[in-house]
Order: structure tokens, then sequence, then C-alpha cells
């Protein structure tokens, strides 16, 4: 009788072991169709594996995030729900999923409930705190943003994609010295993709932002601030940032190269900030922020940092990297030491 009982056993063992590799193997074709853009047949895949087990929490996940990229979202949130309330593996992803559908819907103000409701339940993530900057940033609402997006950095600091969009919300309302801030850090991050080039854009534009040259009197440059800027906690350095890029057409820089400059000003960007940190500043852009680029001000690593970050744009930075690549090593070093 016990033998009996025992291959009965390991008979519906072995059956849920076959039942299981072949409900892995519809969902591993699926994700295979996704990553290659054929969502449709993604989808196939998983309504397979889902008519083997309705309630596998991976399976699930994948169908409501294929549909999401296939826009349709009604159906992305119809899965996405089954993950959130079998509340297993894959559930804050399922909320990002669900949340961004939402958002894509027009529902935004339900998108932002749902991420502080996943917030306040699994705690510090960086992907809800940045999906709900997102959501707040695309109501124009700055200061939740702002927030938001602090606390996805503060969660994980090489968040790219937080760095960015903070960068982006700062120029947005003219704070040229956080912007910059931000994206020197995201290029620091992320030195050589399609996004790199567009922030180097950016940052080119807010280093002289202030600073305006008279078409019909070339020689003559005009510099201009608004009063948020004057009075900001970042004023000092707003008007020094804008005295460096004037300065750039006097005599004694017009020799000097594109990289030299860029170098020296952002090299005097940072030190300007580090010593109006001495001055008692405090928060998360001079703890976070200004702390790391003055260390690296004070470096001897400020050449090889600005041909890295730089590379996306400039020839001349990829020539530079290619011939100094035991500065790169010794920089990379000096980074695991901070």
């Amino acid at each position: 009788m016990k033998k009996s009982i025992l291959f009965l056993i390991g008979f519906y063992i072995s059956i849920n072991l076959l039942g299981q590799t072949k409900i892995d193997s519809l969902i591993q074709q699926g994700i295979n169709y996704h990553d290659a853009g054929d969502y449709a047949r993604a989808i196939e895949f998983y309504k397979q594996a889902l008519a083997l087990d309705p309630n596998n929490s991976t399976a699930n996940y994948e169908i409501a995030y294929s549909y999401m990229l296939a826009k349709d979202y009604e159906n992305s949130i119809k899965y996405s729900d089954i993950v959130i309330k079998l509340d297993q593996q894959n559930a804050v992803s399922a909320y990002i999923t669900k949340g961004s559908s939402l958002d894509y819907l027009g529902k935004t103000e339900e998108s932002i409930k749902l991420f502080e409701k996943a917030i306040k339940k699994y705690g510090d993530n960086y992907l809800l705190y940045y999906n709900l900057g997102y959501d707040y940033y695309s109501l124009n609402n700055k200061e939740k943003a702002e927030k938001a997006l602090i606390n996805a950095i503060q969660t994980k600091s090489n968040h790219t994609s937080s760095h960015l969009l903070l960068a982006q919300l700062m120029a947005n309302q003219n704070k040229n010295v956080q912007s910059l801030l931000g994206l020197y850090y995201f290029l620091f991050l992320e030195p050589n993709t399609d996004r790199s080039k567009t922030a180097m854009k950016l940052l080119e534009k807010q280093f002289g932002g202030n600073v305006q040259k008279d078409k019909d009197k070339p020689d003559q440059i005009n510099i201009t601030f608004n009063s948020d800027q004057i009075d900001s906690e970042f004023g000092a350095a707003s008007m020094m940032l804008s005295m460096m890029e004037a300065s750039n057409s006097i005599e004694e820089n017009k020799d000097k190269s594109k990289d030299q400059l860029f170098i020296e000003n952002t090299t005097s960007f940072f030190k300007i900030l580090g010593e109006l940190k001495d001055q008692k500043k405090k928060g998360f852009w001079w703890d976070f922020y200004v702390s790391f680029f003055y260390d690296l001000a004070n470096s001897d690593h400020m050449d090889t940092f600005c041909y890295y970050i730089t590379q996306s744009t400039r020839e001349s930075s990829n020539d530079w990297l290619q011939k100094n690549d035991p500065k790169i090593v010794m920089f990379d070093q000096w980074l695991k030491n901070k």
C-alpha cells in the first residue's frame, strides 16, 4: 500500500514538473518575441501559458507588459490587476505597468494615486518614485515632481532617467545651475547614447543661458538674470556661470580649443559650487551633486571626466579616450575609492 501511495505521489510530482516546464517554455518564447518587437506573437504564447495556469504571476505580468507596448492599455490594466491581486513576484512591476497604462489613457491623476498606494505598501522603490515624478512632471506639478525624482535618486543614485528628467524639470524653470548638475551626472552615468546627445545640447544651452550676443554688435555681450535666479540659493553660482561663459570670447581665451574651455569652465563651476557649500549650504543638491563634483574638481581626473561625458557629440573626445586608457583606469580607481 505504501509503495502505491509513493508511486502516485511521484507520478503527480512528475506531471506537475512537466507542466511547469511547459509553462516556462511558453513564457520564454513569448519573451523572445516581445524582445524582437512582435508583441502580438508574444501575447499568443503568454495566452497558451495562462491556459495551463491562469494564476501564473510571470505570464500575467509579461502579457500585461506586451499589451502596454502594443498600446492596448485596457488589456494591460486587466492583466496587471491579476498580478497585483496575487501579490507575489512582479507585483511592483505590475503597478508600474498599470500606472503607465493609466497615464497613456489620460488618467494621470488615477496613475498618481496608484503609485502612491504602491509606495505606501512596498516602501522606497526608485521606479515607483520615478514614474510618480514623471506623472507630476506631465501635470506640470513642479514641486511634487522634484520631490519624487529626488526620492528616486536617493533610493538608487545611478538611475539615469531620474537624473535626466530632474535636469529637464529644472531647465523648464530656468534653474540653470540645478539643471546642469543633473545633466553632468546623467552624462557621467550614460555618456554615449542618443539621450546623451540631447543632454549635451541642453547642457551647452544651460551653460550659456543668460549670455546673449548682439547680432549687430558681435563684440558686445549681454548678461540677463530674472529675479528668481538672483534670489535663489544658487543665485551666486548662476551669476558666476554666466561670467565664465562670457569670458570665453575674451582675448586670452580666443586661441583655446572648445575642449579646453569646456574643461576649464566645468572645473571652475564645480569649484565655485564647492566653495559655496562650505558656507554651510545643505540639502540634496549640495550634499549629493555638489559634494561629488567638488571632490572631482580637486582631483587629477577632470580632463578624463570631461572627455568621457562629451564622447557622444565630439570626435575629439573619442580620440582622446582611445589614446588615454591608463587615465581612464586611474579615474575608475578613484571612483571606486570614493
